[in-house]
């Protein structure tokens, strides 16, 4: 049976591991960070995430933390109840997946415009398409997610290709 998305696949494949009563949380926690985590990265440096993809990413995540995690008891009722997404995080205690993406994108766009100006891969970057432009809103492209998420960490005024050449201020 084929998957549409290769990290279900990667998740359907340890889910009996990840809901088992026998290993402790902090070994499925790291079964997780290395297996499912990096089949969901690969490639995601050249990604242009979408907001319904980065929604289907947080579900995903989430999903597979509640099923290491399982249901916990409320101490007050003594009812079971699922965990919410902050609990999540707290026990988790590593960023979310899509933070981990945005980090990567950033790191490989200073890696390819730190390359310098003149070279063909900035060109790429920053290039303009010939032609006829289509009807309706323009899709958001890969350096329109950079400058979002340069805005997000406060340097959004900034031209983030000048900010790549600074290395020591790029990093941090």
């Amino acid at each position: 049976m084929l998957c549409p998305n290769i990290y279900i696949c990667a998740y359907l494949s340890v889910q009996n591991i990840l809901s088992s009563s026998l290993l402790y949380d902090n070994t499925k926690i790291k079964i997780y960070k290395n297996i499912i985590l990096p089949v969901v990265l690969y490639g995601c440096e050249t990604l242009s995430l979408t907001l319904s993809e980065e929604r289907g990413l947080r579900v995903f995540e989430n999903g597979v933390l509640r099923r290491v995690f399982g249901p916990k008891r409320d101490e007050v009722t003594g009812e079971w109840r699922r965990l919410h997404n902050e609990d999540l995080y707290d026990l988790c205690s590593s960023p979310n997946i899509v933070q981990v993406m945005k980090s990567r994108i950033l790191r490989w766009a200073g890696h390819v415009a730190g390359m310098g100006r003149g070279e063909v891969h900035t060109g790429y970057l920053v290039g303009k398409l010939e032609g006829k432009k289509q009807l309706g809103r323009p899709r958001r492209r890969w350096e329109d997610n950079i400058k979002m998420d340069l805005q997000e960490m406060g340097c959004g005024g900034l031209d983030w290709i000048e900010l790549v050449q600074n290395r020591d201020r790029w990093r941090g």
